[in-house]
């Protein structure tokens, strides 16, 4: 386990790389507001204001009329004009993150106006069936498929716009039937998201996003921990390369936190420790076949996902609980969709809590 004080420097780390303008790069320099996001929710942990407040700054400067952001951004200039839903959903995260954590009621009334469009802009490319589509293209159309790993993301960006909507006294209704019809989905439909299986973040992400929870999460979990967690080094990025990745080990941390397994989160959690460097940044992975950094940078995502997994752990800060508290509190009924008569349901999600 890290120190306090180191969780501070590797968040300082963070804003050593955040460009002039607000945003907060990838290594090779673009912008996306995924893990722009990420990042602000880190420094908010260590109380690093204004880097946050420029931050937040910069999304509501580059977020289009339609409730988006571009999907890459170098220098404030758009290079991939489509929206990802799943960029667009986590705005609501990172502003309920930082109301948890700052109690500053100012700026979370000063943004809610973003996350209304942007979380409306998600509910709007919502199928029928409940999954949503990964984007809408540079031309406005809506894709034709879903990402298994976006929708669970995009699941804890619509349950954080309902508590920030209920907190601001401003009830979005279409937002929590959202959330339950996807979260349906995620539990019980894998048919209706494009096959990523070979990603650790397709295994995961349903728990750390809140659709599955209970029995069903810990199944889910291990059904697969043999094949991507390496131990003493983290898990696997893909299940076919040997290289662990320090931001998808965090992210199971967080994951099994949520399900009170904190004596494996705190393992994975120090196994992954192999990548901090001496200035608090940490490398992205290790190729642990040819022993080498790969790729050979470090990067303001990991140690994003480093803070706040250090976070969840330690209860750092009154925003610790921001991946374990966003599980729904009512599940869809499968009825409405048809499928409770054989097409493959699993078991609920927070059925074994329920008693089911």
């Amino acid at each position: 386990m890290i120190s306090p004080e180191e969780v501070v420097r590797t968040a300082e780390s963070i804003a050593a790389i955040q460009q002039e303008d607000g945003g907060v790069p990838w290594p090779e320099g673009h912008v996306d507001a995924w893990n722009h996001i990420e990042c602000l929710m880190a420094m908010s942990v260590a109380g690093l204001a204004e880097p946050v407040r420029r931050g937040y700054e910069w999304l509501a400067r580059h977020q289009r009329a339609d409730g988006s952001w571009p999907m890459r951004l170098v220098d404030g200039v758009p290079t991939e004009l489509g929206g990802e839903t799943n960029h667009a959903a986590y705005v609501a995260v990172g502003v309920w993150h930082h109301h948890l954590v700052t109690g500053d009621q100012a700026p979370t009334e000063r943004h809610w106006p973003m996350v209304k469009a942007a979380l409306d802009y998600v509910a709007g490319l919502q199928t029928e069936r409940g999954e949503i589509v990964w984007e809408r293209d540079a031309q406005g159309r809506a894709s034709t498929y879903a990402l298994l790993t976006g929708c669970s993301s995009i699941h804890q960006g619509l349950r954080c716009g309902v508590l920030l909507a209920e907190h601001l006294q401003d009830p979005q209704p279409h937002w929590e039937l959202a959330a339950d019809r996807l979260a349906h989905v995620l539990a019980a439909h894998p048919e209706a998201f494009a096959d990523k299986s070979r990603f650790s973040m397709d295994w995961y992400y349903p728990v750390l996003g809140g659709a599955v929870r209970g029995r069903a999460a810990f199944e889910l979990l291990e059904r697969e921990w043999a094949t991507f967690v390496v131990p003493g080094l983290g898990i696997r990025c893909v299940s076919d390369q040997p290289w662990v990745t320090g931001a998808e080990t965090c992210e199971l941390v967080l994951a099994l936190d949520a399900l009170g397994d904190r004596e494996r989160a705190t393992a994975l959690f120090a196994d992954m420790q192999h990548l901090r460097h001496e200035d608090g940044s940490y490398w992205t992975g290790w190729q642990f076949a040819n022993r080498k950094h790969f790729p050979h940078e470090r990067s303001g995502y990991t140690a994003a996902a480093t803070v706040l997994a250090a976070d969840a752990l330690l209860r750092l800060s009154p925003g610790s609980g921001v991946f374990r508290d966003v599980a729904g509190r009512s599940v869809f009924d499968p009825e409405v969709c048809g499928c409770a008569a054989g097409t493959g349901l699993r078991v609920p999600p927070h059925a074994a809590d329920e008693g089911l």
